[in-house]
């Protein structure tokens, strides 16, 4: 298995993790209102993550595409993160790894393993 690839799944199965350990206010939330947009968009993250863990282990053709839609997630957080601290150097870790993700999975030993129809 290509590192591309082991590090793609440690970054999903990260973010898997992230996703469950705070989707407890969003549980508490819908006993508010059963429907909220917080709570859908964390839903659809998680259907996402799952999925494309999935088709990587099944090295499949399409796991790439969804590969490299589920490292974009990152690139919005840096400037997010920058705003936030007020500070431009704590947002630049997230968007490096978003690339550095992207690259590896564009690479040929990332295409060479996903070959499954």
């Amino acid at each position: 298995m290509p590192r591309s690839i082991v590090a793609f799944l440690t970054y999903a199965l990260l973010l898997l993790a992230g996703l469950g350990l705070t989707l407890g206010p969003i549980v508490e939330q819908a006993t508010a209102a059963p429907v909220t947009l917080q709570g859908v968009v964390w839903m659809a993250l998680i259907a996402a993550c799952i999925f494309t863990i999935t088709l990587v282990f099944q090295r499949k053709e399409a796991a790439r595409g969804f590969a490299i839609g589920l490292c974009t997630i990152l690139i919005p957080a840096g400037p997010l993160i920058a705003l936030t601290f007020g500070n431009w150097l704590p947002g630049l870790p997230p968007i490096a790894l978003s690339l550095l993700l992207i690259r590896g999975l564009r690479g040929a030993a990332a295409r060479a393993w996903l070959v499954e129809p």
